[in-house]
């Protein structure tokens, strides 16, 4: 069921995003989703921010819930699941992106890429087009 800030405590959307994310985990499971590959419960444990397996397990439910995330049972093994971004996951990308920048810029110790900031300069919409191909 698509979530609408109808059961939040205002109709603000800055209020919608943070009822939608909560919490610094969310937004890293997405940030792994999205840039790092990762796709099953033990590669998200595998992060470095080191995530509790409840802190996990709770905020994968609450992505599937708002619709950020869906999950598959892996054709190869049947106990394994594969999370994958929604388009309304993916719709995300440019948030994620300026999110990134705005770190680099303002973070002396990031560990941000200059290669991503000088593509993320110059040609963003290319960026974007080739970040969404790889999640297809």
């Amino acid at each position: 069921m698509a979530r609408s800030s109808e059961v939040c405590r205002s109709n603000c959307p800055i209020n919608f995003v943070l009822e939608t994310f909560g919490d610094k985990w969310t937004l890293l499971i997405v940030r792994d989703l999205m840039f790092k590959g990762k796709r099953t419960y033990g590669e998200f444990l595998e992060s470095d921010e080191r995530i509790s397996t409840n802190i996990l397990a709770d905020r994968l439910k609450r992505l599937e819930e708002h619709e950020i995330v869906e999950k598959t049972v892996a054709p190869d093994n049947r106990s394994k699941l594969i999370y994958s971004l929604t388009p309304k996951g993916k719709d995300l990308l440019p948030v994620m992106l300026e999110i990134t920048a705005w770190s680099a810029k303002h973070d002396a110790t990031t560990n941000t890429p200059n290669s991503f900031l000088d593509m993320f300069a110059a040609a963003k919409d290319k960026m974007m087009s080739a970040i969404l191909s790889e999640l297809e």
